[in-house]
């Protein structure tokens, strides 16, 4: 060929200008081609974006931080404390030094401005404080400072009212409000601030908030300062590190020192990121890269299949086969631009929707709408290159088509290579061999990295697996019904489009099935590791006072919830200035049990009966420690398996320097704990407290439950008004924490969004490409309501077989990973780490809605959807 079209840059010309009129040409598959891309590289957008939103670091925010001041010098300890720092403290801080404690602020304040010379100032300090409720006693965040002064402009806003003019007045926020404090706030020593404005803090957006004048709350002394003046500059900085203080200065933040000027103390805290965590980062780029390729290439099979003709009658002008690849590239170098454009639009739209949604969980309040180009072109480029890689092996394909039985009207398809589903198997044995050796690593360390790359090979050995697979389905499907067998039998012999829309399935499972068994893992770890201190929905108080009054508590529990039943606890006393140390041995005279918690104010309880807050006993050990108890004996917890009958108790009196030890042997029923820290030592009778001599008290009380939310906020309250030293505890058992349920959620939700996406995709091209082979079966007498069968039924083969393949390879790094994750660490140093090598919780409800339910309700939806009726079409193949 001559001219434009045997040029490179002609070529290219010719190429884009084809893919531009073949996508203008198939709108509804162009349309497609675009959601695939665009949607990933939006998700991405959005991510980046809020998270741009959501850090404050740097001069961003600086005057939530400093107001208008031009740094914020805080003291960090006494005299001879050193401080080391990065430019911004928040991002890092170490300290030396003999730290002595105990210098005036006076001195510290010299301190400050013989380094930076006389310049306007206002304190600074923040703090916590109790504060009077209708039912007891809450507490405050607050900050003192000279809010109406320019220095602390930007600190603290206004919404309501006026700023307090003397320490008798204070602005509260909004969550304070709603505690109904009134017209004062009536501090814990009975101090009475009337409540003159509200506020709400430039950097916090949770918690009930307070803020006045210095010397309001009485804090303490004075350890920060807003300062103005001049710029401070990183040589004052560290000259104020050198006397124990912490500098906020906005010119170092604007201009930050270069990494050499840094202490070497801090110097660890500039590394972004770890080599492994950058390891892990790069393939997880890599997954999301191959997952979006595999969702965009059946649109590009398809696409090629309709240039068909076009690239045949190319290379029979003489075109090369190089050119052929060319125009199918082309394809996706114009789709995927304008598919990055898009995308990146609509992820900056949509993260501003979702901001204010966003910020609800979080306690920090976001900076302003934050976009970082340089981010967001490398997010586009990825999508342009996603797009252009998706077009790859429909190209190649495409350029080895049989040119002559293309243009006489037939399928011009390439056989399948033999040599990939051998190197499929090659690379899924080392893939589980790389999992197997990574989870082998346990919790020494370097394990993950293996993992993770075995990871990427188990996908890239399915893709390759994938053609065979679809093959035997199609051969198994024989005896199936007509939809069925129809769409298999159709699936494997288009593979070209088939082949990436199964992947992208499995891809997609793979990653939800991996990381789901690794969340529900940890979670399991977490679970087991709980221990709870007293059953379910009960609650205790206990009163660290010298001399408690545990019957006022009770009243007081009473007047707030009379429904609740309060029970005394008695148990001998083991703290205070006089206290007693009880200790029960078995018949060899060692000790029985390593530790155990208090939660009932005495590590050991005294009773006829054992108490009914202590747990770890059935009803049958239960009825036979009472009968020993009934006896004078004691009921003690062991470490390990006892059978005697008696036991030894030792009780050593500690007053001053005096210690007095008591010994007395008592009948014995030991009870092996379940757990690493019963919620006590035991149960003694009171004949054996008094041959011991033991002082027995109450030790607290117990509320059998079950409380409910609202019931324990009120006593809480209540306890913490009559007695500040007071301990409300209330056994909820083991909770998820957010987090985890939010990434089941997260990964429940992604694997839908794109199961759906890829199978419906891939579902609508084939039946586009597939019409004259459903318009033959109409005529030869199918009904409509045939076609909408096989349409569901294609859907129902694309999205089982890839479901199925992902949920096993996705096994393979998800049940490695768990053992680096949730495997025992050898706390101690003694070589040998206590619990079971891993936890594994397979989430099996994840696992078969991603595996039936959704390929089902994929099905269902294209079954609705397809077209019933299709006009007829003349075919040569």
């Amino acid at each position: 060929m001559s001219g434009r079209l045997s040029g490179r840059r002609g070529g290219w010309s010719l190429a884009l200008r084809l893919a531009r009129r073949d996508a203008m040409r198939s709108k509804g598959r162009s349309l497609l081609t675009l959601v695939m891309i665009a949607l990933p590289v939006a998700a991405v957008s959005i991510a980046d974006t809020v998270y741009a939103t959501s850090d404050i670091s740097g001069v961003e925010v600086v005057e939530r931080r400093i107001g208008g001041a031009e740094a914020r010098v805080s003291i960090q300890g006494g005299g001879g404390t050193v401080v080391y720092q990065l430019p911004d403290p928040d991002d890092g801080i170490a300290w030396g030094g003999e730290g002595r404690q105990g210098d005036d602020d006076t001195v510290a304040r010299d301190a400050v401005d013989a380094v930076l010379g006389p310049r306007p100032s206002i304190t600074l300090v923040e703090g916590s404080v109790g504060y009077d409720t209708e039912l007891g006693v809450g507490r405050v965040e607050v900050l003192e400072t000279e809010l109406a002064d320019p220095l602390a402009a930007g600190l603290v806003e206004l919404t309501s009212g006026r700023w307090p003019t003397s320490t008798q007045e204070v602005v509260v926020n909004a969550d304070l409000l709603e505690r109904a404090p009134g017209d004062v706030l009536t501090l814990r020593d009975g101090t009475g601030l009337q409540v003159v404005g509200t506020a709400e803090s430039g950097t916090y957006t949770d918690y009930p908030r307070a803020f006045a004048l210095p010397g309001t709350f009485e804090l303490g002394e004075t350890t920060g300062w807003l300062v103005g003046g001049d710029p401070v500059t990183w040589e004052q900085v560290l000259e104020l590190n050198r006397i124990g203080a912490s500098v906020v200065s906005r010119a170092v933040l604007a201009d930050p020192p270069a990494d050499s000027e840094l202490p070497a103390e801090v110097q660890w805290g500039q590394s972004v990121i770890s080599g492994p965590a950058l390891t892990i980062l790069v393939l997880i780029v890599v997954m999301v890269l191959i997952e979006v390729v595999l969702l965009a290439g059946p649109a590009f099979a398809v696409g090629a299949r309709r240039q068909a003709r076009t690239l045949a009658l190319v290379a029979a002008a003489g075109g090369t086969p190089a050119q052929a690849r060319r125009v199918v590239l082309a394809s996706g170098v114009v789709l995927g631009a304008v598919a990055a454009v898009v995308g990146v639009l609509l992820g900056l739209v949509l993260a501003w929707a979702v901001m204010p949604g966003v910020q609800h969980f979080s306690g920090q309040r976001f900076g302003p709408y934050d976009v970082v180009p340089t981010h967001l072109v490398a997010v586009a480029a990825f999508g342009l290159v996603s797009a252009v890689l998706a077009a790859a092996v429909p190209a190649w394909l495409a350029s080895r088509q049989d040119v002559v039985a293309v243009l006489g009207g037939r399928r011009g398809d390439p056989r399948p290579s033999r040599r990939s589903p051998l190197l499929g198997m090659a690379l899924m044995a080392a893939g589980i061999a790389g999992a197997s050796y990574g989870g082998a690593q346990g919790t020494s360390g370097g394990g993950e990295i293996p993992i993770a790359v075995s990871a990427v090979v188990c996908v890239l050995a399915m893709i390759l697996l994938v053609p065979v697979v679809v093959g035997v389905v199609a051969r198994l499907a024989r005896r199936l019904p007509l939809p069925l067998r129809f769409a298999a039998r159709d699936a494997a012999r288009h593979r070209t489009r088939t082949v990436p829309a199964v992947a992208a399935v499995a891809a997609t499972v793979a990653g939800v099935v991996a990381l789901g068994i690794a969340v529900t893992s940890d979670e399991a770890q977490n679970r087991e590791g709980y221990t709870a201190t007293l059953p379910d929905d009960a609650a205790a108080i206990v009163d660290y006072r010298r001399r408690p009054d545990l019957d006022a508590v009770a009243r007081r529990v009473a007047e707030v919830a009379p429904d609740v039943t309060v029970e005394r606890v008695l148990g001998i006393r083991d703290s205070g200035r006089r206290w007693n140390e009880v200790r029960v041995t078995g018949p060899d005279g060692g000790r029985i049990l390593m530790g155990w918690s208090s939660t009932l104010g005495s590590s050991m309880l005294v009773g006829d009966a054992v108490p009914a807050a202590m747990i770890g006993l059935d009803d049958e050990q239960r009825a036979a420690a009472d009968a020993v108890l009934a006896r004078g004996g004691v009921v003690a917890f062991s470490d390990r398996a006892l059978e005697a009958e008696e036991a030894r108790v030792r009780l050593v009196r500690h007053d001053g320097r005096e210690r007095e030890t008591t010994r007395v042997e008592v009948p014995a029923y030991f009870v092996t704990s379940e757990t690493d820290f019963p919620p006590a030592q035991g149960v003694l009778s009171p004949a054996a407290a008094e041959g011991l001599g033991a002082e027995v008290v109450g030790a607290g009380l117990y509320l059998p439950g079950p409380l409910s939310t609202a019931e324990a906020t009120d006593i809480d309250e209540a306890v913490s008004g009559i007695a500040r030293s007071a301990s409300f505890y209330v056994e909820r058992g083991y909770q998820t924490d957010d987090e985890t349920m939010i990434a089941q959620l997260v990964l429940g939700g992604l694997g839908a969004v794109l199961m759906l996406g890829g199978t419906l995709t891939a579902t609508f091209l084939a039946l586009s490409d597939a019409r004259p082979d459903l318009a033959t079966l109409s005529a030869v007498g199918a009904t409509p309501r045939t076609r909408r069968s096989v349409a569901a039924a294609y859907a129902l083969v694309v999205g089982f077989v890839g479901a199925v393949l992902g949920a096993l390879v996705g096994a393979v790094p998800g049940i490695a990973i768990t053992y680096p994750l949730t495997g025992p660490y050898d706390y101690y140093g003694s070589g040998q780490a206590l619990g079971p090598s891993h936890y594994l919780d397979v989430p099996w409800l994840l696992v078969l809605g991603v595996v039936v339910g959704l390929p089902l309700l994929t099905a269902a939806l294209v079954g609705v959807t397809a077209r019933s009726r299709l006009p007829l079409t003349a075919r040569l193949d």
